[in-house]
């Protein structure tokens, strides 16, 4: 931005983890109550539409553990990650909606920088929600659609704790309704999986980037300044390990062809 390089505003996602007990999962998508020996740790993709909006489940990690993934010391981000084996006791998924320009007309005044002033806002709250030492604030699904604090929190994966908080207070109420109404949803895709025994922590704000630099479509270089290649997730081109490789992939290709 000091140096005046354009970059424009781009849709992202933003919502909260959800955690269940692995065997709950397994138990619906093998249509068995019993754990079975050599089945993988079972995994789930969700989506809907709700009030002209995508839902959906995103980074689901069966098996696997919440993770803190804060960039800084005053607001909270959390992910989610599985081990090789994906063994452990519990299964996670951001479970977000996605956010339009015209949703922050709040912070219209930060211009194409909107979505990075919301992902902020919204990280600080859920610090300072959960008490300001990276505690998540937390809630029980139903409690939660339900717009009730819950009395008690199950267990959770996510090392620093969790303390029982107002989700649908911290959260903006065009997020929280629409997650409310999926959750019902796809409860009955997938019964069993609307439950109190489930938990969401907040907040997921880092699905992908909430801007996106400008390239050029054939060469890949910035639409203004020569042999600048916006790459990668922050630059708006991907959105997660694979895609981000692959866009550098392109990229390298687009710099050697250039040269050579």
């Amino acid at each position: 931005m000091r140096k005046k390089i354009l970059i424009e505003a781009k849709p992202f996602a933003v919502g909260v983890r959800v955690e269940h007990p692995q065997q709950l999962i397994d138990n619906i998508q093998y249509h068995n109550n019993i754990k079975i020996k050599n089945l993988p740790a079972s995994s789930y993709n969700l989506a809907c539409q709700s009030g002209n909006k995508g839902v959906y489940s995103f980074c689901m990690c069966p098996g696997g553990s919440i993770v803190n993934a804060s960039t800084s010391q005053t607001g909270l981000v959390l992910n989610g990650m599985s081990n090789s084996y994906r063994n452990l006791p519990f299964a996670n998924s951001g479970i977000v909606v996605s956010v339009e320009e015209k949703d922050l007309s709040e912070y219209s005044q930060f211009g194409a920088l909107a979505g990075i002033k919301f992902q902020e806002a919204l990280e600080k709250k859920a610090f300072e929600t959960g008490g300001a030492d990276y505690t998540a604030p937390a809630q029980n699904m139903i409690d939660f659609t339900e717009n009730k604090i819950s009395s008690k929190l199950n267990d959770t994966s996510y090392y620093l704790g969790i303390k029982s908080s107002p989700l649908h207070e911290l959260l903006p109420s065009f997020i929280v309704s629409r997650m409310q109404e999926a959750f019902g949803i796809f409860g009955k895709k997938m019964k069993g999986f609307y439950t109190n025994e489930a938990t969401l922590l907040g907040v997921e704000t880092r699905t992908s980037s909430p801007v996106r630099i400008p390239r050029n479509f054939e060469t890949l270089e910035h639409v203004e300044i020569s042999n600048i290649y916006p790459s990668g997730e922050g630059s708006g081109y991907s959105g997660g390990i694979v895609s981000s490789a692959i866009d550098g992939e392109r990229c390298a290709e687009a710099i050697i062809k250039k040269f050579r």
